[in-house]
Formats: structure tokens, C-alpha cells, sequence
């Protein structure tokens, strides 16, 4: 648990840097000041919220936009004199409309989070059922079919690694996460859970 009191406010001059990360995938999402107050009404609201050097008042991010950092755990560092923030992220989190304030757009995001950026694509396309698309296809075509394709890719994956095929290992096990991933949307199941239940079993 976070104690307010042992917090070195008099070393930042009564502001601390807040380090927003996804909560979920590990995305730095924004970096904002906090102090006292701000950090008390994150806490109660469940809802970031920083202090504006510029306006000199609390800002509740989202307050305008509609797009909250729902707060899930704050965190200290080491000396006591930084925060870092996990938050469910509500839309965009920049001003420029952007995912992140540190926008990865055409660089490279670091190599697991395409994961979870992988799972939003999966997650649009059910929504969106575009026509022509492989996974709308594999939405439409029902829960029996998709399974039939997992158990399809992990056979396929078994018979790569039997062979000592590390190229075809490699491209078939790709195919059984991403049908997975569509498995699992399909049934209202996803890969935050999944990390939790891999969590748990780690800790006993």
C-alpha cells in the first residue's frame, strides 16, 4: 500500500512526477506532476489526476476529452521522490489523439506488446465484421470452426518442432496464437485473464 506520508514532497518542491504506464500491455502512456491533493483525489476517485503547473489546479485527465485513466495502482520509487501510475487507459491519452504521449506510430513498440496490440485488432474486427477480412470469416463461421482451427495450428505447430523445422516452428506458432486470440474473443474471454490465470499458477 502507498503511504502518502513517507513521500519526500519537500525534495520535489511538493511536486512528483507521475509516470502513467498501461496497466494491461506496460505502455508509457503520459508523464504528469502530482501533488498532495491530487494524489488523494486519484486514490478516492479512481481517477488519474494531476496537478497543472500551468493552470495552478487540479486536472482530472479525461475531464474534458471524456478519455479517463481509470487508476489501478500507484507506486513509489525507490527514494520515495517518483510515482509510477497504472491506469486503464478510456480512448486516446494524448491531446494530439494518439494512443501515447510517446506515440510509437511507424517505430518500433517494444516486441510483446504487439501482443495486446494484436488482440485490439482482433477485438475491432469482431466489432466491425469488415467484409473480406480472415477474421471476420473466422467470427462468422462459428465457436466449432475456430476451435477446429487452433487444434488445426497446433498440431501443425507439434509437427514443426518434431522435425526441428525452427522456421516453420516459428511461422506456425504464430498462426496458433493469433487463432487463439480469436477463440478466446469469440468467447468473451481475453488475454489479460489469460495472463492472470499464468500469474496465479507462477505464484503458488
Amino acid at each position: 500500500m502507498l503511504d502518502i506520508e513517507t513521500l519526500d514532497w519537500e525534495k520535489m518542491n511538493f511536486l512528483l512526477p507521475a509516470i502513467v504506464q498501461d496497466a494491461f500491455d506496460g505502455r508509457v502512456l503520459m508523464q504528469g506532476y502530482m501533488n498532495r491533493e491530487s494524489l488523494e483525489k486519484s486514490l478516492q476517485s479512481g481517477k488519474v489526476t494531476f496537478w497543472s503547473r500551468s493552470r495552478k489546479a487540479l486536472w482530472t485527465k479525461g475531464e474534458t476529452s471524456g478519455n479517463y485513466l481509470d487508476l489501478v495502482q500507484v507506486i513509489a520509487d525507490c527514494d520515495d521522490d517518483a510515482l509510477l501510475v497504472l491506469a486503464r487507459p478510456h480512448g486516446p491519452v494524448c491531446h494530439l489523439e494518439t494512443p501515447t504521449c510517446f506515440d510509437c506510430d511507424g517505430k518500433k513498440m517494444p516486441s510483446l506488446q504487439f501482443l495486446a496490440e494484436l488482440e485490439h485488432i482482433i477485438a475491432q474486427r469482431d466489432q466491425d465484421r469488415p467484409p473480406g477480412s480472415y477474421t471476420t470469416d473466422l467470427f462468422e463461421s462459428g465457436v466449432k470452426r475456430m476451435a477446429q482451427k487452433v487444434g488445426e495450428e497446433a498440431v501443425e505447430t507439434a509437427l514443426a518442432a518434431a522435425a526441428g523445422d525452427k522456421k516453420e516452428l516459428l511461422d506456425e506458432s504464430a498462426d496458433l496464437i493469433y487463432h487463439l486470440l480469436v477463440l478466446l474473443r469469440s468467447q468473451g474471454c481475453s488475454l489479460e485473464q489469460l495472463t492472470e490465470v499464468l500469474n496465479a499458477r507462477h505464484a503458488n
